[in-house]
Protein backbone atom coordinates (compact mmCIF):
# COMPACT_ATOMS: atom_id res chain seq x y z
CA UNK A 1 0.00 0.00 0.00
CA UNK A 2 1.75 3.43 -1.11
CA UNK A 3 1.70 6.16 1.27
CA UNK A 4 -1.11 8.04 -0.29
CA UNK A 5 -2.95 5.28 -0.27
CA UNK A 6 -2.54 4.28 3.80
CA UNK A 7 -3.59 7.90 4.00
CA UNK A 8 -6.39 8.05 2.59
CA UNK A 9 -7.29 4.69 4.40
CA UNK A 10 -7.22 6.26 7.65
CA UNK A 11 -8.92 9.25 6.97
CA UNK A 12 -11.56 7.41 5.86
CA UNK A 13 -11.72 5.42 8.99
CA UNK A 14 -11.31 8.47 10.74
CA UNK A 15 -14.81 9.47 9.50
CA UNK A 16 -16.23 6.66 9.71
CA UNK A 17 -15.63 6.84 13.54
CA UNK A 18 -16.47 10.48 13.90
CA UNK A 19 -20.18 9.16 12.52
CA UNK A 20 -20.19 6.04 14.84
CA UNK A 21 -19.45 8.68 18.02
CA UNK A 22 -22.37 11.01 17.06
CA UNK A 23 -24.81 8.18 16.36
CA UNK A 24 -23.71 6.76 19.83
CA UNK A 25 -23.90 9.61 21.38
CA UNK A 26 -27.61 10.61 19.93
CA UNK A 27 -28.36 7.02 21.35
CA UNK A 28 -27.52 7.99 24.82
CA UNK A 29 -28.21 11.75 25.06
CA UNK A 30 -31.44 11.65 25.84
CA UNK A 31 -31.07 8.91 29.09
CA UNK A 32 -27.99 11.50 30.76
CA UNK A 33 -28.53 13.58 33.41
CA UNK A 34 -28.54 16.99 33.11
CA UNK A 35 -25.22 17.25 35.27
CA UNK A 36 -23.88 14.94 32.90
CA UNK A 37 -25.18 16.69 29.95
CA UNK A 38 -23.67 19.95 31.17
CA UNK A 39 -20.25 17.91 32.40
CA UNK A 40 -20.10 17.15 28.78
CA UNK A 41 -21.34 19.77 26.86
CA UNK A 42 -18.43 21.98 28.45
CA UNK A 43 -15.39 19.33 27.46
CA UNK A 44 -16.94 19.00 23.85
CA UNK A 45 -17.37 22.27 23.85
CA UNK A 46 -13.52 23.15 25.37
CA UNK A 47 -12.41 20.85 22.60
CA UNK A 48 -14.22 21.91 19.59
CA UNK A 49 -12.98 25.72 20.34
CA UNK A 50 -9.58 24.47 20.52
CA UNK A 51 -10.06 22.54 17.14
CA UNK A 52 -11.03 25.62 15.50
CA UNK A 53 -7.52 27.53 16.21
CA UNK A 54 -6.00 25.68 13.03
CA UNK A 55 -2.94 26.82 14.19
CA UNK A 56 -2.50 25.55 17.24
CA UNK A 57 -0.71 21.87 16.80
CA UNK A 58 -3.45 18.62 17.55
CA UNK A 59 -0.73 17.52 20.21
CA UNK A 60 -1.04 20.96 22.52
CA UNK A 61 -4.77 20.67 21.91
CA UNK A 62 -4.89 17.09 23.73
CA UNK A 63 -2.23 17.78 26.45
CA UNK A 64 -4.86 20.79 27.35
CA UNK A 65 -7.84 18.57 27.05
CA UNK A 66 -6.37 16.12 29.49
CA UNK A 67 -5.76 19.12 32.14
CA UNK A 68 -8.86 20.17 31.81
CA UNK A 69 -11.09 17.01 31.12
CA UNK A 70 -9.72 15.43 34.32
CA UNK A 71 -11.45 16.85 36.91
CA UNK A 72 -14.55 16.29 34.86
CA UNK A 73 -13.82 13.00 34.51
CA UNK A 74 -13.20 12.05 38.12
CA UNK A 75 -16.36 13.66 39.05
CA UNK A 76 -18.49 11.40 36.57
CA UNK A 77 -16.50 8.42 38.34
CA UNK A 78 -17.30 9.40 41.49
CA UNK A 79 -20.79 10.06 40.87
Amino acid sequence: MTQRALEKDVDRQIVATHKRFVKAMDTRLPDLSLETKERYFAVLSALVTKLETPEKPLRDIMQEMMLEAGSMILQELQG
